[in-house]
């Protein structure tokens, strides 16, 4: 089968739960409710053979309602069909957690969390990922800041000399000669 025909088949599996589906230069999305994305997902999984989850992604469309959609990727082993699966979230909704049908879900819902605030029902372990606990903010939504927020959180870069400047294992910038740039070749005293 391919993904065109599994679409078919979960759009009249999961008919009040499909919302639309489409293909794109070889690539087929479907667009499902919220409240059926999790049995849409499995389905996917146990009766269509799309064992990988290679992506789990969020898009922010501030200003409307609702304001997120979940991207799902997910992929034959053998590379031979993909499925994009779609779903709008509001603000105030939960997404149900895909980590009981793939176990690399866990870190992707946790990315999505941390950089857009998205909860996930039943998330085994749904903590940041990439941005400090406590850290009131989500990085990657269109209402925050280019520059960023204000935090108590202190600098951890620094503006001396780089420690490893000059050293056996950096490279001379300028030099015109091949050899002269090669840490290799200078003698350290």
């Amino acid at each position: 089968m391919s993904a065109a025909q599994d679409i078919d088949t979960l759009t009249s599996r999961f008919s009040s739960g499909v919302l639309t589906s489409r293909e794109f230069r070889g690539e087929h999305t479907l667009l499902v409710t919220l409240d059926a994305l999790h049995d849409v997902l499995a389905a996917a999984k146990a009766d269509h053979g799309y064992e990988m989850i290679i992506d789990i992604s969020s898009l922010d469309f501030f200003g409307e309602d609702p304001r997120f959609e979940m991207v799902y990727e997910l992929a034959t082993l053998d590379d031979s069909k993909h499925l994009r699966v779609k779903a709008k979230v509001s603000e105030d909704e939960e997404v149900p957690t895909a980590t009981d049908i793939w176990l690399g879900a866990d870190w992707h819902e946790r990315e999505v969390y941390d950089m857009m605030g998205i909860r996930f029902s039943g998330h085994p372990n749904l903590k940041r990922i990439l941005m400090w606990e406590g850290y009131p903010f989500y990085p990657l939504r269109k209402d925050f800041p280019l520059a960023g927020r204000p935090s108590e959180m202190p600098d951890v870069a620094f503006t001396g000399i780089a420690p490893l400047e000059g050293g056996p294992f950096v490279t001379s910038p300028g030099t015109t000669e091949v050899v002269k740039r090669e840490p290799r070749a200078r003698v350290v005293e």
